[in-house]
């Protein structure tokens, strides 16, 4: 009697986790199936080693008029921003632009005087030598090579700031 006491209380305990065994899983390329017919009709190849979770991915929104974007660009006409993002009016925009404007040319002025800096200190390769500099000549070297990296830096900064201002709409 004891023994079919324990023997019924183990089956009870092991019943929930008998749910949680899975049927068995079949792969069809990138999609999962558990239904083995529709697996042996598509050739598909039993999943093994291990339980598998599929969490199904919202599918990619269709661009409007029912055509995709083309590659490496938005379509023409097509709206930068979400249809739910808040509109500008035309005023805040031109502020804004011209705000962006002011703020680079600012940043430009400031890089074009960092750099003439440079190019002076830079002194076309062969900048003046300093006290350091007499004792110890690799420190001389490191140290032409440190200002020659600045100086490209810098001009690669200029450019980009140009860059920038290129594509801010034009002052009024």
């Amino acid at each position: 009697m004891k023994k079919t006491v324990t023997t019924l209380l183990l089956l009870a305990a092991l019943a929930p986790v008998a749910g949680w065994a899975q049927d068995r899983i079949y792969r069809c390329g990138n999609e999962y199936t558990n239904n083995a017919t529709q697996a042996k009709e598509r050739g598909c190849k039993l999943v093994e080693g291990g339980n598998v979770t599929v969490v199904q991915g919202a599918r990619p929104a269709a661009a409007a008029g029912g055509t995709a974007a083309p590659a490496g660009g938005s379509a023409p006409g097509a709206a930068a921003s979400p249809p739910n993002a808040p509109r500008v009016s035309s005023n805040d925009q031109k502020a804004r632009d011209s705000d962006a404007r002011a703020i680079l040319e600012s940043e430009l002025r400031k890089a074009e005087a960092r750099h003439a800096e440079l190019v002076k200190e830079y002194n076309g390769g062969a900048p003046e030598r300093n006290a350091l500099d007499l004792r110890n000549p690799q420190r001389y070297i490191e140290r032409t090579a440190e200002l020659k990296a600045s100086v490209s830096r810098s001009e690669s900064d200029i450019a980009g700031i140009k860059r920038e201002l290129g594509r801010v709409a034009p002052a009024n």
